[in-house]
């Protein structure tokens, strides 16, 4: 373990054999066939990884759950009652492209394994996104996923019921097909020991001098994880990303970006570093990365999405 040379650094950091060692007699918690249903459309998961970073990763988080899980019980006992459980809050955070969807989804199959935590969901906060018209009305369209463009209110307002240890939550469904809102469509979220939010702007903190709530999203966290890459490694992905898509999803006479199927692979690449730079660049810069140092867990990721580094704040 090598601690940062900055005296008032809020985190300890460690090199990937480092926080290896740190999965101390776990047990490989996913098999080959297992990652397989799990890789993302771009992200090819290497059982190695889960091996060396999910796995110290879910040992720690199991700790944590066990500790909160004391610290509520004795608080009960403290006021003399007695209510339901409470969801144990992750918030994933980080850049388009970074990976968040994956990771989540890896991570949320490595906790389940667990004999303490075996209910595990994972929402994202693209259900939590204005409907269209809205954002077109708003002049919001090319700042979807920006925080203005999400409906904080509403996701607040679920954050809450899940802490308040309500059986049954309602989150509205999301459609990247149509990149919109399914009108009339929700999912239940029941009561998990575990609830994952995966989201680009999950850490932001509301802008200053504003009326409205004072609670962020990140305050219903009980732990937080941030992925990290270089700004140039994460245009590579994106670019990679788009022009995967174009020869699949993009396909579809249903996709919203049904336009961009016909474009050759080099309008294609243009068109997606141009996606890039004008909005997803100024996103990461302007409202993503600045939250980095809110997370409890930085992973900073290599060109082949292998995490190289891990910075873990301070208890």
């Amino acid at each position: 373990m090598i601690e940062t040379t900055a005296s008032i650094s809020r985190f300890i950091e460690f090199d990937r054999e480092q926080w290896k060692s740190l999965r101390a007699n776990t047990p490989l918690l996913l098999n080959e066939d297992e990652l397989t249903l799990l890789r993302g459309i771009n992200e090819q998961v290497l059982l190695r990884e889960v091996e060396d970073i999910y796995v110290p990763l879910s040992r720690l988080l199991n700790l944590h759950v066990a500790a909160i899980q004391h610290l509520y019980n004795a608080r009960q006992r403290f006021l003399q009652e007695h209510s339901d459980k409470v969801p144990y809050i992750i918030g994933i955070a980080g850049s388009v492209a970074v990976g968040k969807s994956t990771f989540s989804r890896v991570l949320r199959a490595c906790l389940a394994r667990w004999d303490d935590h075996p209910r595990v969901d994972l929402v994202t906060t693209d259900g939590f996104l204005y409907p269209n018209k809205t954002l077109e009305l708003r002049g919001l369209m090319k700042r979807k996923g920006f925080p203005a463009s999400y409906d904080q209110r509403r996701l607040l307002a679920f954050l809450a019921d899940i802490k308040a240890g309500l059986r049954v939550v309602s989150v509205p469904v999301y459609s990247h097909l149509h990149y919109d809102i399914i009108p009339g469509t929700m999912e239940t979220v029941r009561q998990p020991d575990i609830l994952i939010l995966e989201g680009l702007n999950v850490l932001q903190s509301p802008p200053p001098g504003r009326g409205g709530s004072k609670l962020f999203v990140s305050d219903f966290f009980d732990f937080s994880i941030y992925l990290d890459a270089e700004e140039s490694i994460i245009e590579d992905w994106y670019v990679k990303r788009f022009l995967r898509l174009r020869e699949t999803v993009f396909q579809n006479e249903s996709s919203y970006f049904h336009r961009y199927a016909s474009l050759s692979d080099a309008e294609a690449a243009e068109t997606a570093r141009n996606i890039w730079k004008e909005i997803n660049l100024v996103n990461l810069v302007e409202n993503i990365q600045p939250t980095r140092e809110r997370a409890h867990l930085i992973l900073k990721k290599g060109e082949d999405h292998a995490v190289e580094n891990v910075r873990l704040r301070r208890v």
